[in-house]
């Protein structure tokens, strides 16, 4: 039985030096938000890998009810797995507490690596007790994934953003997996974005991000897969981190587009959007430490059309051939999910556009930057008057000269105006679900009783 969970995509390559304080800071800010795991991408050519895995392992461990699992990237510079070194990680690890296993067996994932598929039979026979082998072969496809599914225990998708000159994403890949797998498990990839421009790594394009978290969550809480696992915890290079910025993690050609563009306001409303996963419905109890209601907002700092800034070669989508400023849109984007009839407001430059949301499943907004009388400015968003700054908007081209196709993401919190009778305490829930559980009226009935009891005994 697979344990409905949901993990993060942690990119050890960019962890050298790291300490199993950091990676403890780490794994309390995941599981501040419900996350319930790291899946370890590993290269084999680092010759810190084992070290850095061994520090997660043990700050997991200290930190407890937080799982690990090694993911085998085979695409990686500088080394490449072979049997022994991959069966030779695993049983270093399997038997750590904060492993995560599937039937008793460690479970392990890749990133690729179809030309490895026979190898994994000289895998399963070394590690004592077997594997639980859930690969990303995304590049085989559904039915490429069908024909090999003999081999393997179940499959990681790792398409999570739409393809190019597509806006949105579909979830027909998720539905195509579950029935090329006949059964076996499933872990589904979602994102909040993705940007990458590194000469270094001849990777230089945009996927259309604009709705895509809030999308891809809305698809993931329909189809229910086994397992999630967010891309990505921290891959800077790609924009698509829900970390806080590590300075010392990000790689110095993508300092460019990441400095100054937080994407922690992405985690904010992953208490719900787990929850709801795990529940298996839009509809639930907001957990406690969203309050009265949360809005999340995402947006690009630099409108497409400024003139003289260029697109820098971005492409929009990979192997795209348009170009990126085709498939963005010039807008703040918010979500927002709320447990009491609620007010969100954004403002740019001192004007606000203000929006009812009502409580239920979460709503979407966007916001055209050409809705506002200018273009650029403060942007503040706020939910029942809790109110955030985020990074302005400028109608200057960068230093650069190139557009910065990455966002910023912030979020901000109603705090509690009444106490909500919750009628099914969720996964996660705080204690304060738990008490608040059958806190109403009715509650008041046997005290009330025994008061009158008491008085009539007296008199």
């Amino acid at each position: 039985m697979v344990p409905k969970s949901v993990f993060c995509h942690y990119m050890v390559g960019l962890t050298l030096n790291q300490t199993i304080e950091q990676w403890y800071d780490d794994i309390s800010l995941a599981s501040a938000s419900l996350i319930d795991g790291f899946a370890l991408n590993i290269g084999a050519g680092d010759s810190f890998t084992i070290d850095s895995v061994r520090n997660a392992y043990n700050a997991a461990g200290q930190f407890g009810d937080f799982s690990l699992f090694l993911s085998f990237d085979f695409h990686a510079v500088g080394g490449e797995w072979n049997a022994a070194s991959v069966s030779d990680m695993i049983r270093t690890f399997k038997d750590e507490p904060a492993q995560f296993k599937v039937d008793g067996k460690p479970l392990v994932s890749t990133f690729e690596g179809v030309p490895f598929l026979d190898e994994w039979r000289h895998v399963r026979d070394q590690v004592d007790g077997g594997v639980y082998l859930v690969p990303d072969w995304s590049s085989l496809g559904p039915q490429g994934v069908r024909d090999v599914v003999g081999a393997i225990d179940g499959h990681f998708s790792f398409d999570a953003w739409p393809k190019p000159g597509q806006n949105r994403m579909s979830s027909d890949l998720d539905t195509d997996y579950k029935q090329a797998l006949g059964g076996k498990t499933y872990m589904a990839g979602l994102s909040p974005y993705f940007y990458t421009n590194l000469e270094d790594y001849k990777k230089n394009w945009y996927s259309s991000s604009d709705r895509l978290w809030f999308d891809r969550w809305e698809q993931i809480v329909v189809n229910q897969p086994d397992l999630v696992q967010i891309i990505s915890w921290n891959d800077f290079g790609e924009s698509h981190y829900i970390s806080d910025i590590r300075p010392n993690q990000v790689l110095d050609q993508a300092r460019r587009y990441v400095d100054g563009y937080p994407h922690s306001g992405f985690r904010g409303m992953l208490p719900y959007y787990i929850a709801a996963y795990k529940q298996g419905k839009a509809d639930i109890a907001l957990p406690a430490s969203l309050g009265d209601g949360i809005v999340t907002a995402w947006y690009r700092r630099t409108p497409v059309d400024i003139s003289g800034c260029s697109d820098g070669g971005t492409v929009w989508g990979q192997y795209g051939t348009m170009s990126a400023k085709s498939g963005v849109q010039d807008a703040i984007n918010l979500a927002a999910v709320v447990a009491v009839d609620s007010m969100v407001t954004v403002s740019l430059d001192g004007e606000s556009k203000s929006f009812e949301v009502a409580p239920g499943a979460p709503t979407f907004i966007q916001v055209p930057f050409s809705d506002f009388n200018k273009r650029a400015g403060r942007v503040l968003i706020s939910i029942n008057g809790e109110t955030v700054e985020g990074p302005g908007i400028s109608d200057q081209c960068p230093e650069s000269g190139i557009i910065n196709f990455n966002a910023v993401a912030i979020h901000t919190v109603a705090p509690f105006t009444r106490r909500r009778h919750i009628e099914e305490p969720i996964d996660g829930g705080s204690e304060y679900d738990q008490r608040s559980a059958g806190s109403g009226a009715g509650n008041l009935i046997p005290g009330l009783w025994f008061l009158w009891a008491a008085l009539a005994l007296y008199l």
